[in-house]
């Protein structure tokens, strides 16, 4: 904690004050979350507050433990305004793939649903989590369908997650074999190892929907941070980037 960075401080402060008033203001969670952005509930904002709102305890714990673990590292080689370029850019790119997969996901659904011969006025009933009456032959696959549409369109995205995955990539790059430890798996090591693994991880869990860290997991907007990390860093190494271009 001595250690720790003035804009990792700031944002620490930043997401500690959303999740007090997220608890002291509840329709801040509606507001400020990530809506699938083809439903009324989503607002221009919600890629950016949304990786400041979380959903429990735990969930800003070991978000913000990672952040001033890896954050006040990187900020400390890069200076605030790289290092917050850096981080926003990889929480604004999560939340794209992740609304980018929740819309390929969604409009499957809804595909299989009208060629199945569910209307147009069904689907939106669905939607809202109504029942209605579908003659079909195969009534599992139908409704894994259901599902499948309904949590894409309806499940709010909430986290630093992606913006944390971000900072774990640009660690990597930078320490490769610093040694690193999972929580509560007290077995070291290197970064170069440890991230990939757990991004891939992420990725299995996101194609396969077996969830290995629990349920109700954003799963592709921690690859999507992971992605939009990689990518960065991978330019700025591959271009020298002049770390001139950024005040301290």
């Amino acid at each position: 904690m001595n250690n720790m960075t003035d804009t990792v401080k700031q944002l620490l402060i930043i997401n500690v004050l959303f999740f007090i008033g997220s608890y002291l203001v509840p329709q801040a969670n509606e507001l400020l979350s990530l809506h699938y952005f083809e439903s009324d509930g989503f607002k221009f904002w919600q890629p950016i507050t949304h990786m400041f709102m979380h959903g429990s305890l735990m969930h800003i714990f070991f978000n913000m433990f990672a952040l001033i673990s890896f954050g006040s590292a990187l900020e400390h080689f890069w200076g605030a305004k790289k290092f917050l370029f850096f981080y926003l850019s990889c929480g604004l790119g999560a939340a794209i793939i992740h609304s980018g997969v929740n819309y390929y996901y969604f409009h499957d659904a809804q595909n299989f649903l009208i060629q199945s011969g569910v209307s147009v006025q069904d689907i939106q009933t669905l939607i809202k989590g109504d029942s209605v009456n579908i003659n079909a032959s195969d009534t599992a696959l139908l409704q894994n369908y259901v599902n499948q549409m309904g949590d894409a369109f309806n499940n709010q995205a909430v986290g630093a997650s992606g913006a944390i995955y971000g900072l774990l990539v640009a660690f990597a790059f930078m320490f490769p074999n610093a040694e690193l430890m999972m929580m509560f798996i007290p077995v070291p090591v290197k970064a170069k190892y440890f991230v990939p693994v757990i991004v891939l991880l992420d990725l299995f869990s996101g194609v396969t929907g077996i969830s290995l860290f629990g349920g109700n997991i954003a799963h592709f907007a921690h690859v999507g941070g992971a992605l939009i990390g990689f990518i960065m860093m991978w330019y700025w190494k591959k271009n020298q980037f002049n770390q001139n271009r950024w005040d301290r």
